[in-house]
């Protein structure tokens, strides 16, 4: 796969505060978080949002049919949702977390994979916002709230043609498991795996009941905390060449990216897209989909070694 030469995928908090006022410029809270850590990101963002910022709800937005966490939902979901959220396609989506770029890139490969390419993730997130003193506030108004549930309940019963945003399905962005079996087999994609050296090595437990510990046969790890700094941001460029490559990843053959729920598998494909690497297709259905079958082969080893 030659390496494209693309746009950055990323704004800082110093662009979005000198643009926010402006119409077309949307901001989006796409905060999500493990189970474990017992966080609730819509009741955060109700306490402490980016003025303007609509919430976007990863496990509410989704294929409701497919028993997997936050999978992608079918496109006229998609378009209903974004449309309930009043958004359009001139529109330049921001979109960002709680946690610096978390599962903000997650909303990023969403939007790309419906074809709007206008769209950001906000480098550092809110943390870094509330670090440079900008403002924010502190309660989101009645309709503001009603578009964020409207939003939600326009994917159960979405109506293709309804609404002002439209959308582009880019299947080349998403895999599925079929297509990973048939990658085991021909090895035409390298495969890489943001989740922890322990749990892709087998020598930690998976968080979710019932999935196997291990990794897909031929992928190589690259935790995903390896592409960003302390404070949650995307490393330079040059560093995260050297990531990759360190990695034993070839920049110029394609690319395919998982994780354990699809989420940070995009924080990889977001890092890739800085490099030039533009079209990383994402495993949605990831590790939970892959360990959880009985009949899907598992690597395991206690150590890279």
């Amino acid at each position: 796969m030659s390496i494209e030469k693309s746009k950055s995928a990323i704004v800082s908090v110093e662009w979005l505060h000198q643009n926010l006022n402006l119409p077309h410029v949307k901001v989006l809270d796409a905060s999500w978080y493990m189970p474990a850590e017992q966080r609730n990101p819509l009741e955060e963002f109700k306490k402490c949002r980016i003025p303007g910022a609509l919430f976007f709800d990863i496990d509410g937005i989704v294929d409701d049919k497919v028993d997997l966490p936050h999978m992608l939902p079918v496109e006229t979901a998609f378009a209903a949702a974004l449309s309930a959220l009043d958004l359009q396609n001139t529109d330049t989506i921001v979109a960002y977390d709680g946690k610096g770029i978390f599962s903000s890139a997650r909303v990023w490969w969403m939007f790309r994979v419906f074809g709007h390419k206008n769209v950001y993730v906000l480098d550092g997130g809110l943390p870094k916002w509330l670090a440079s003193s900008y403002p924010v506030d502190s309660s989101v108004p009645a309709g503001a709230l009603s578009k964020i549930e409207a939003s939600v309940a326009a994917v159960r019963k979405p109506q293709a043609g309804v609404g002002g945003f439209k959308t582009s399905f880019q299947q080349s962005l998403v895999w599925s498991l079929e297509q990973v079996k048939k990658n085991v087999e021909e090895r035409t994609f390298q495969h890489i795996d943001a989740r922890s050296k322990p749990r892709f090595y087998g020598a930690a437990s998976e968080p979710r009941k019932g999935i196997r510990a291990g990794h897909v046969p031929g992928s190589k790890c690259i935790p995903f905390t390896e592409v960003l700094n302390q404070e949650g941001m995307l490393l330079p460029i040059n560093a995260l060449q050297k990531t990759f490559e360190d990695a034993g990843l070839n920049l110029e053959v394609p690319v395919v990216a998982s994780c354990g729920t699809g989420v940070t598998a995009c924080i990889l494909a977001l890092a890739l897209y800085q490099l030039g690497v533009a079209n990383v297709p994402v495993y949605d259905g990831s590790w939970t989909e892959w360990g959880g079958l009985p009949d899907s082969e598992v690597a395991v080893a206690t150590s890279s070694a």
